[in-house]
């Protein structure tokens, strides 16, 4: 993901329960949060939440949710292509784009 120029890269590893998984600081401006619901032989499911950091709590923007079937591949395989969410009062842009990785085919 990319904001204000710097880019950041979030690893979601395999999860039995989504709601303990952390969002991910982006700059004080924005918090993303990717998880990967599923055990090492399968994901049931791969959600994507962007928050505006605001006061008194952060406020969802987007939020996204990827289903099976994933195609098996080699390479990094493309989820979301690029996404730009805007937020704040100056519509700040985050940009980010998601790949499923270690899906042998």
């Amino acid at each position: 993901m990319t904001y204000a120029g710097a880019t950041q890269t979030v690893v979601a590893q395999p999860v039995a329960d989504p709601y303990p998984v952390p969002s991910v600081d982006i700059l004080g401006r924005f918090r993303f949060k990717a998880v990967m619901v599923g055990d090492a032989t399968r994901v049931d499911r791969i959600l994507l939440y962007t928050y505006l950091d605001a006061d008194p709590h952060p406020v969802l923007l987007h939020q996204a949710k990827y289903l099976p079937p994933y195609l098996p591949s080699a390479q990094p395989w493309p989820i979301t292509g690029q996404q730009h969410v805007y937020g704040g009062q100056q519509e700040r842009e985050l940009i980010y784009s998601c790949t499923l990785e270690g899906m042998a085919p």
